[in-house]
């Protein structure tokens, strides 16, 4: 059963069982995914896991925001609906690559690539993120390769 297939049975599960947060999160991910697929003139059900999980960071990155917007503004009760939700939508995402993981791969990329210097972040980011592959967001890569460039 591919990702897609899975979203949709838990949504059938969400609608039975009467959990109206998670039924409004998954509907809210299938509808994302429709709009991914109709830009790409395909069948949603025909989306690889990978242009799912695109979709799936692309939420998850929303939710952080609007956390920390929400709590910048003490709307506690909002923050928490997006947390909940960002809970939700994390559940269907690969498991991320540990922090020292991360900072091991990035050591020895700048290390090869001869990068030490911070005026080289922009062409640091892009060598690493092609490396992690998914694995781990661009914000855990931009706080590790800015601490490790001097």
């Amino acid at each position: 059963m591919n990702l897609y297939e899975t979203i949709g049975s838990d949504l059938k599960e969400a609608m039975k069982s009467g959990d109206t947060l998670k039924r409004d999160t998954l509907r809210l991910l299938q509808s994302a995914i429709k709009n991914m697929a109709i830009e790409k003139r395909k069948p949603a059900a025909e989306c690889s896991d990978t242009e799912i999980e695109d979709v799936l960071r692309r939420l998850v990155k929303q939710r952080k925001d609007s956390i920390e917007q929400y709590r910048t503004g003490n709307r506690e009760d909002l923050a928490e609906k997006e947390a909940s939700e960002l809970r939700l939508l994390e559940a269907y995402l690969p498991q991320a690559m540990p922090e020292s993981e991360l900072e091991t791969l990035v050591k020895a990329t700048l290390t090869a690539s001869g990068m030490t210097d911070k005026t080289q972040m922009g062409q640091a980011m892009g060598v690493v993120m092609k490396q992690v592959a998914g694995r781990a967001s661009g914000d855990d890569v931009r706080r590790v390769v800015e601490r490790l460039l001097v």
